[in-house]
């Protein structure tokens, strides 16, 4: 019986693929959009594995040069030279924050954002679950406290995947079923990548709405939803007070629905750029790990031995993503999450 990954790994072992195609397979495989499948084929044809090569071919350059003086102490490190290095460190560093900025855009779209629907009960979170889904998934009723436990959907928005998640209205109750899903509700709060606080545009009660707040980590972008401006007469728009995003809309006539839409993709850093590549959370850490290298680097250039290390530090880094310096654990990790066979 064939295990999982079995195949690819096999053509890992074989040098046919590197690391980054092996992953390229099984994100292949799972990719639930149009737009994720380009990037996989992207990595899978190893247009990702180009561009950390690239970095590493530039950064060994750089090194060849660097241990030459290390091997002839004879010949001191000029100021013309050291400029020189710091040219080629620069260009080294322009290319990696370009490759990093492409890889996260390549893991929202592998991993999806956690977006978590917060308010009073009764506000239209369900309602705008429905609305985003485009499938009645949650209860709507006038009766207040209706959604009594977290609702997780999957949903995607120009081809993006995103987790909805609508949970209990926070309010004060006696009601012990009840207060057991607001307690669910402060901790999808905590672990969310974007929060959408939904206000009832008739009824503002500022008081309990800033307790919702102070629920919220400051590092974690919030909208501030307006719903039900159908009953107010008023038109879906934007507005942008003291840095915080304001969307009115009317969930239950679909006003302003692509207004929110345009606006979470925005605050996520969703960008839409050409040649974004399918990266794993492994290969963010490495390429950080690769930028911290070369940013310590730029403050020894003056201590040649320790600007060696920091090279060899951060070229190292980058060949962990491809396979060239892996170790047996990680691909045992890998490629057990693969099919069978596969």
């Amino acid at each position: 019986m064939a295990e999982p990954g079995e195949f690819t790994q096999r053509a890992f072992l074989n040098n046919k693929i590197d690391l980054v195609q092996a992953e390229a397979i099984a994100d292949l495989i799972d990719a639930t959009s149009a737009q994720a499948v380009r990037c996989a084929q992207r990595s899978l044809q190893g247009d990702f594995s180009a561009a950390i090569n690239k970095l590493v071919a530039e950064l060994i350059d750089l090194r060849m040069q660097i241990e030459a003086i290390l091997d002839f102490p004879e010949e001191a490190l000029e100021l013309a030279d050291a400029n020189r290095y710091m040219e080629k460190l620069a260009k080294a560093r322009t290319g990696l924050k370009h490759l990093f900025s492409l890889s996260q855009q390549g893991n929202i779209l592998r991993e999806g954002a956690h977006i978590v629907l917060v308010g009073l009960p009764n506000v239209g979170k369900s309602s705008l679950l429905n609305r985003l889904s485009g499938e009645d998934i949650a209860l709507v009723s006038e009766i207040a406290g209706t959604t009594r436990d977290v609702i997780r959907q999957a949903i995607n928005i120009h081809g993006v995947p995103l987790h909805i998640i609508d949970t209990a209205g926070l309010r004060d109750s006696q009601d012990i079923v009840e207060n057991m899903g607001m307690a669910r509700t402060k901790l999808a709060i905590q672990k969310a990548d974007m929060v959408l606080l939904m206000v009832d545009a008739q009824q503002q009660e500022r008081e309990m709405y800033q307790k919702i707040l102070d629920l919220i980590p400051e590092n974690i972008p919030k909208i501030f939803v307006i719903n039900k401006i159908d009953l107010l007469k008023q038109e879906a728009r934007v507005e942008v007070q003291n840095e915080n995003s304001y969307i009115y809309l009317s969930a239950k006539n679909d006003q302003g629905i692509e207004l929110l839409r345009n606006k979470i993709l925005q605050l996520i850093n969703w960008r839409g750029e050409e040649g974004v590549f399918m990266a794993r959370e492994r290969h963010l850490l490495a390429l950080q790990q690769a930028s911290q290298a070369l940013e310590r680097a730029a403050i020894e250039v003056g201590r040649i031995e320790f600007f060696a290390e920091e090279l060899r530090l951060a070229q190292e880094a980058l060949s962990k993503i491809t396979g060239k310096f892996s170790s047996d654990d990680l691909l045992g990790e890998i490629f057990s999450r693969f099919c069978i066979g596969k």
